[in-house]
């Protein structure tokens, strides 16, 4: 018997909530092979003491099939997640983190980061749900391949759907293709606080929040209804982009929310045939604006044949070609996130007690007319206090 035998056995083995096996998501690590004894190490990404227990069971009953009378799986896995610890307004409590991912402006896949640190964190075994929250864009569908699907409805709620180990909502999903929205501010206001009342998320360890581009109605609207753990700003290398990233950054401190990094999209670009990196676009002009903010740039995703494809077709980079480099750096940054939002949580947890309206019922919040400075000091144009 030899590696190949074992790798061959364990690739029946699917790791939970997902399609694919152990062998494909290179979770198996050692095999020590010694006549018909075997013992292997899978080091997994979840701490759920389940999932670790139906994968040593599957493994060690495939692995006797295949002709070994002795089997020893070792499991590695990281500690249990901590509850959130997090404070004030919060309209969906069965989520512990919610995580707004955020960008300047439009166009510098932010999207795409959405999708691929939500599949990313759900390989760590974390329960994960993503809420395409760009209302005038919703690509989310498109790029999880449950464009044609439309959500159940239980009630008076409405049940996400489930793809690639995350649970998803989107517009998109509610509406016709094609169709556009003409929508004021309080209407946006209101279709913002129903994705988290309304949909039958579960008890979720992290909601990552695709937001539109930008720093209005939604974002303020998001961050009073529940309390945001992190923040992720999203951006390229190009200057226009960058001074648009430090609206948001700016934004993030104003409604006191913790900045977990910056991803710098489209940074470099890697050959397909050669897998060399060319930085066409520049590379690693976030690196300043990080510092300013006291925060860090967390990963520098490349162009990659791969991201677009995989956007296109609905088959995510970090589900589908999990040994390509962006998925690598993708995963890396889920990691750092992870790491981000637990420290929070070990410290306290977050507020949004500060931030909640003080305007009448039926006033829009942002239309006081007080200076936007004010926001984040009392009474200001954003109805804070």
């Amino acid at each position: 018997m030899t590696n190949e035998d074992v790798k061959k056995a364990l690739s029946k083995v699917t790791y939970p909530g997902f399609t694919k096996d152990i062998v494909t998501f290179g979770f198996v690590k050692d095999i020590n092979i010694d006549g018909e004894s075997v013992e292997v190490t899978v080091d997994i990404t979840s701490s759920a003491p389940e999932v670790a227990n139906q994968i040593k069971t599957e493994a060690e009953e495939e692995l006797r099939r295949a002709g070994f009378k002795n089997v020893a799986i070792n499991i590695k896995q990281p500690v249990m997640p901590r509850e959130s610890s997090s404070r004030g307004k919060n309209i969906a409590p069965q989520i512990k983190n919610f995580l707004m991912v955020s960008s300047g402006k439009g166009g510098v896949g932010k999207s795409t980061t959405s999708v691929n640190i939500a599949i990313s964190l759900a390989k760590k075994g974390l329960k994960v749900g993503l809420l395409d929250a760009d209302i005038y864009g919703p690509n989310v569908p498109r790029m999880m391949g449950i464009e044609d699907i439309k959500p159940e409805v239980v009630g008076n709620k409405v049940l996400p759907i489930k793809a690639y180990g995350v649970e998803v909502m989107s517009m998109g999903s509610l509406m016709e293709e094609g169709q556009s929205l003409i929508w004021r501010g309080a209407m946006i206001m209101k279709a913002i606080e129903q994705f988290l009342r309304d949909i039958m998320w579960s008890d979720l360890d992290v909601l990552v929040i695709d937001m539109p581009p930008g720093t209005g109605d939604a974002q303020l609207t998001l961050a009073q209804s529940v309390p945001v753990t992190a923040g992720l700003t999203v951006t390229t290398p190009q200057t226009v982009s960058l001074d648009d990233s430090k609206r948001s950054l700016d934004m993030f401190k104003k409604l006191h929310i913790p900045i977990a990094g910056i991803i710098e999209n489209m940074s470099g670009f890697i050959a397909p045939d050669t897998g060399k990196e060319y930085d066409i676009f520049g590379k690693g002009t976030t690196e300043p604006i990080a510092k300013e903010y006291d925060t860090k740039v967390i990963a520098e995703i490349p162009i990659e044949p791969a991201i677009r494809e995989g956007g296109d077709g609905g088959k995510p980079i970090s589900y589908f070609y999990p040994e390509s480099e962006s998925a690598k750096r993708y995963a890396k940054a889920a990691d750092e996130i992870w790491d981000f939002i637990e420290e929070i949580n070990k410290t306290g947890g977050v507020d949004n007690q500060a931030i909640q309206p003080t305007t009448p019922p039926g006033v829009s919040a942002c239309s006081t007319g007080a200076g936007a400075s004010h926001s984040h000091q009392g009474g200001g144009s954003c109805g804070c206090h």
